[in-house]
């Protein structure tokens, strides 16, 4: 597979990830223009943008010691899996860059009912991602596929660990199947106090 700078995009065409996607293309011009969906219409499920920070394009090849052989490709495909059994649409994307980091969870706040996101390095950087995500004023799990609390100390404080509603650490890639269940049931909670 090659590497590409930029946004990740998948190597193959991946038939289960597109069809969990309810949104128009990334470069379509509605995008911005999408109103909160409405919860478990039949058309439009709840959309869930899952986020992914600096590096873990490299999955399954940047230190597989600590972050195993799973590759991006592998986790986009189980969030595609779980977020189809569980009557969820996701948004899969990845990131290096800050910036765009912020303009996506900028954008899910029109256009989503929740964050599942792992921020990665910037999990503990950047007080700017930690803003964004509070402003967006939507639930947000922050996911982590090594336990940050065993590894370097700079490691075990995380800014969005401060504004988001769960935090899973520390059982791989599955954290994101978890993360994507636990945010099902928040939304349902959230209709049933409507």
């Amino acid at each position: 597979m090659a590497l590409q700078a930029g946004p990740y995009q998948p190597a193959t065409n991946r038939e289960a990830g597109a069809a969990c996607r309810a949104e128009p293309p990334r470069d379509s011009p509605q995008r911005l223009e999408t109103t909160p969906p409405g919860w478990k219409t039949a058309v439009n499920p709840p959309l869930i943008y899952v986020l992914n920070g600096p590096n873990l394009n490299l999955l399954g090849l940047r230190q597989p010691e600590i972050y195993g052989a799973t590759t991006l490709d592998d986790v986009e495909a189980l969030c595609a899996e779980t977020a189809e059994a569980l009557d969820l649409a996701i948004d899969f994307r990845q990131t290096n860059g800050e910036g765009e980091l912020i303009t996506w969870i900028h954008e899910a706040r029109a256009a989503a009912a929740g964050i599942v996101i792992n921020p990665a390095g910037y999990s503990h950087t950047s007080v700017a991602v930690m803003d964004a995500l509070l402003a967006s004023d939507l639930p947000v799990i922050e996911v982590h596929i090594t336990n940050i609390h065993k590894r370097e100390a700079f490691r075990h404080h995380s800014f969005v660990s401060g504004v988001a509603t769960g935090v899973i650490c520390g059982l791989g890639p599955g954290g994101y199947a978890l993360a994507l269940r636990a945010m099902a049931g928040i939304l349902a909670q959230e209709e049933d106090d409507a």
